[in-house]
């Protein structure tokens, strides 16, 4: 008996050892899950996610409209977008406002696929809190197009090539043709959340046109030999002025702003761009979302680079031909979006 009872005691207490390291184990799991659950709050809450984004389209058809115009249908993809970071007094934002469309139209006897809309605009900058609201910034931007854009004047025209076949469209644009690349340092102003103003004194700009055909259309230098080179470098003063705001619930206004003038240019070029002329890119986009899915934007794009020459008629003192026009894109969209 005394010996069950002995076996029993050694029993009882290995259970009870063997328990509480289970119990003990348990603990630091449980303690090790909440220490990392609680450093990814903390890590989370210095992150900043913003934007809209959405699928919109447009249909238009016309029966005996004396007005003119053609039936089409347009569609295009959007999105505006911002990831912002910050933490003690470092803080990185980088923003993405890209968006691409296609329009259909049988009224058109060649060519009835066009691209409607293309854009890509990534910026990207790092800033250290120099004063409560003023931040030394390093700032990276690149903008271009997705895919080829023509110009289709003369096929609708009817134009017809020495031989006395219908021309083609004239191509205009392309995949880094033109591209603008900039890398500037400077002082940023950011009195709230909702508005940002920066001067960048120390300013780089790559333009490239890969396209050889285009290069004299969007400025780029000439060599020797009279061509144009792929690349052209300048150093200039670069400003920056941007708004992110939610004007009431569902309703939000997004605006860049990027001017940018060249102290090197007539280096290059003795034609070429004086200091004091602003390349000019004014982007906005507003969107209100209802019904939680459907959506409502306007999107507009205002544009002016003093070396780019566009065609087109006279105007005041100007005469008609090629030459730096303000370019503006506006675009209204219903459709399936979603705004954060």
């Amino acid at each position: 008996m005394k010996k069950r009872f002995l076996l029993f005691c050694a029993c009882a207490m290995a259970f009870s050892f063997a328990y509480a390291q289970v119990d003990e184990k348990t603990a630091a799991d449980q303690a090790l899950k909440t220490k990392v659950k609680s450093a990814e709050i903390d890590s989370a809450k210095h992150w900043k996610f913003t934007g809209v984004t959405g699928l919109n389209a447009a249909q238009t058809g016309l029966f005996n409209w004396a007005a003119g115009g053609n039936n089409n249908v347009t569609g295009y993809v959007f999105a505006n977008l911002t990831l912002s970071f910050k933490k003690d007094k470092w803080t990185w934002d980088s923003n993405l406002d890209t968006e691409i469309g296609e329009m259909f139209s049988a009224d058109y006897q060649r060519y009835k696929w066009r691209k409607a809309t293309d854009k890509i605009n990534f910026t990207t900058k790092v800033g250290y809190q120099m004063h409560p609201q003023f931040y030394a910034t390093l700032l990276g931007s690149f903008r271009s197009q997705y895919a080829p854009g023509w110009d289709y004047k003369e096929v609708d025209a009817g134009t017809l090539d020495e031989d006395g076949n219908p021309v083609d469209p004239t191509l205009i644009s392309k995949w880094l043709s033109p591209s603008y690349t900039d890398l500037a340092l400077g002082v940023e102003y950011r009195p709230n959340e909702i508005f940002t103003i920066g001067i960048y004194p120390i300013a780089g700009r790559m333009t490239t046109c890969l396209e050889e055909s285009l290069r004299a259309s969007y400025g780029l230098s000439k060599r020797d030999d009279g061509t144009y080179k792929p690349v052209m470098l300048n150093m200039g003063l670069r400003i920056n002025g941007g708004i992110n705001y939610t004007l009431v619930k569902n309703l939000k206004i997004i605006s860049t702003l990027t001017l940018f003038t060249p102290y090197t240019a007539r280096i290059h070029d003795e034609d070429g761009q004086k200091f004091g002329n602003f390349d000019v890119d004014w982007d906005v986009a507003i969107a209100y979302n209802f019904l939680k899915v459907f959506s409502v934007s306007l999107m507009t794009s205002l544009k002016y680079y003093d070396q780019v020459k566009i065609d087109g008629p006279a105007w005041g003192k100007y005469g008609e031909g090629p030459r730096a026009r303000v370019q503006f894109k506006e675009v209204i969209g219903l459709g399936i979006g979603y705004s954060f």
